[in-house]
């Protein structure tokens, strides 16, 4: 070592004492084969003996004897903590004051090439066999590995609980009864709870779901690992929080020591989940109330949905993800062409990414019959614009097709009809002028009075002028003022046939009503509400229509006034038109309208 030849240190026999000479005599042997530093010093402190192993640690060899060396061979020696240390105050120093042993003392050791070691050392004093003291011998051992390992497990421990503690992802850990033994800060931070108020209680007590709780801890105890388990965690504050579980039990000998839970925290995602689940519902709820034939596909034409009318307008059900582009079991051209389905117009909207319009096509259903229909097929595309899909809507056109066949007689009969009509117009014109307070108040009139009488017109038209329904002239006039609520208005009542002037004198009865009460009264706010209904009266002399109109939830109503326009066609048209009688009840709580008019002459 270092260039040192060693064959044993031993001080001249004259300079040690003959009790230390018989002393040494029996255990110099057995010192050079140990693999630990030994040493002794006299009771002056003077080094006496040293092996092998104590040269090699001190890295150098100090001659016995010398009164330059003391208590320790050592180049120079330091505290644990870094601090130089005088070997006047070495281990060996203070036993040989004192004659205690001194055990498991570590000092750092600098040899003379300047390498540091950490020693561990262990005295014991020599006494003659009367006991008194007359020298020390010091075993020690090289721990510097040791301490560095010491060292390297104390700071990858700080780092497990730096990990644990300071982690993004709250954990915890329960006993096998269920204790909680311990719990970082995101933990604590997501319940609510302080480290006291939480870490020893037993962990049912946070979970809102006591059988889940017993679910998860039967199968924790039954060595299972748990991989993401939803459960509902009760915070401080009392709110629900929705979390994933992932957990495994520490078993040591086949022994449950804790399970490691990781908590994480999906309460916002549950609760966007539900909102979209929800939208979806009501989206398919929507789509389901619709009268038209609607369907959707993704990207490459496959059916992802469809709703009832789809399936009364194809007469069939289609596969979903097998049938691709339409619905029907087979498509013509307007002409009787045939149609493949990959070059329908849903085709071409997927194929050329841009929605078609204004294409008839001709449907046929699995029992032969045939139903032509317009289709508007749509491209969707994803947030970043990629196609994903399209949505189209099939409009059966057939009552269409049927009206187009009707038209040249209707014209006719229209004709007729065109200078009655043009008559009512110029009465309605004259009579709203008369009574308008303003050009605009006028044109507002004016028009609402027209469109209430083209609706009626309407619903004539698509019976030949024969007839029509006491009901759908009542929803007809009552459609622009109902809320999407769908029951701010109420209509009921048996069906009842009207002829075409008691269906126009109905029909402009009931626009005026509506529009007053959604100017002034029920319709108008957002509780009203308004109730239609008749009934006929077959008994007796002389059968009645009685119909009621009731208005409540609206603002105070007072009598007018003076007598406006649209009372008096409500009055005076049952009255003239109709041989009845209207009467207009402005009660506080809301107006009414009782009308008798003899079922004779409305059928």
């Amino acid at each position: 070592m270092h260039g040192m030849a060693y064959r044993g240190a031993v001080a001249p026999a004259s300079a040690i004492p003959l009790p230390l000479q018989q002393a040494l005599q029996s255990w110099t042997g057995l010192m050079e084969t140990l693999p630990v530093g030994i040493y002794t010093c006299g009771r002056d402190g003077l080094l006496v003996q040293y092996n092998r192993r104590a040269a090699e640690l001190w890295g150098r060899a100090p001659v016995p004897g010398d009164a330059h060396v003391r208590f320790c061979g050592a180049w120079k020696a330091y505290r644990p903590d870094g601090q130089p240390l005088d070997l006047s105050d070495a281990p060996m120093a203070e036993l040989l004051r004192s004659g205690a042993p001194v055990r498991d003392r570590e000092l750092v050791v600098e040899r003379p090439d300047g390498t540091r070691i950490v020693i561990l050392a262990n005295l014991d004093p020599l006494l003659d066999e009367a006991g008194e003291l007359i020298g020390a011998v010091n075993c020690f051992q090289d721990i510097t590995e040791a301490k560095r390992t010491e060292q390297a497990l104390r700071e990858q421990q700080r780092d497990l609980d730096d990990f644990f503690e300071n982690g993004a992802v709250a954990l915890h850990l329960v006993g096998s009864d269920g204790t909680i033994l311990r719990a970082n800060q995101a933990e604590l931070d997501l319940l609510g709870y302080s480290r006291e108020e939480y870490v020893g209680r037993n962990i049912a007590d946070f979970h809102a779901d006591r059988p889940v709780i017993e679910d998860i801890l039967a199968r924790l105890c039954g060595g299972q690992k748990l991989d993401k388990y939803p459960a509902r965690l009760r915070t401080k504050d009392g709110s629900i929080k929705h979390v994933l579980i992932s957990s495994n039990v520490q078993f040591r000998a086949g022994k449950f020591v804790n399970t490691r839970c990781f908590t994480l925290d999906v309460t916002d995602q549950k609760r966007a989940d539900d909102e979209l689940r929800a939208s979806e519902q009501r989206y398919r709820g929507l789509i389901e109330a619709l009268p038209a034939a609607v369907y959707t596909t993704d990207a490459e034409g496959r059916i992802t949905f469809y709703n009832q009318a789809a399936v009364d307008l194809s007469g069939r059900r289609p596969e979903l993800g097998n049938d691709k582009w339409c619905v029907t079991w087979r498509m013509y051209l307007p002409d009787g062409t045939p149609l493949p389905h990959d070059q329908c117009p849903m085709a071409v909207a997927l194929k050329e990414d841009r929605p078609i319009r204004d294409v008839e096509a001709v449907a046929e259903r699995p029992d032969g019959t045939r139903v032509p229909f317009l289709p508007y097929p749509t491209p969707l595309h994803d947030a970043a614009g990629r196609l994903v899909g399209a949505v189209n809507m099939l409009v059966d056109i057939s009552e269409r097709k049927q009206a187009e066949t009707r038209q040249k007689l209707l014209v006719d009969e229209l004709n007729h009809r065109v200078k009655n009509t043009l008559a009512t117009v110029q009465s309605l014109a004259s009579q709203t002028a008369r009574r308008a307070q303003s050009p605009d108040a006028f044109r507002e009139d004016l028009e609402g009075r027209l469109i209430a009488l083209s609706r009626a017109h309407d619903q004539l038209s698509q019976r030949n002028w024969e007839h029509a329904d006491l009901r759908e002239i009542a929803l007809a006039s009552l459609a622009p003022y109902n809320r999407e609520a769908g029951d701010a208005i109420t209509v009921s009542g048996e069906p009842i046939v009207l002829t075409p002037k008691s269906a126009l004198t109905f029909a402009m009865i009931f626009h005026e009503l509506a529009t007053n009460a959604a100017k002034y009264g029920a319709l108008s706010q957002p509780d009203g509400r308004l109730a239609l209904d008749w009934k006929a009266e077959r008994n007796g002399a002389g059968p009645k229509l009685r119909v009621r109109w009731r208005e409540s939830g609206g603002p105070a109503v007072a009598p007018p006034t003076r007598r406006g326009f649209g009372s008096m066609l409500v009055e005076r048209g049952i009255e003239a038109e109709l041989g009845g009688v209207a009467r207009l009840d402005f009660a506080p709580a809301g107006l009414s309208c009782n009308i008798e008019v003899p079922l004779a002459n409305t059928m």
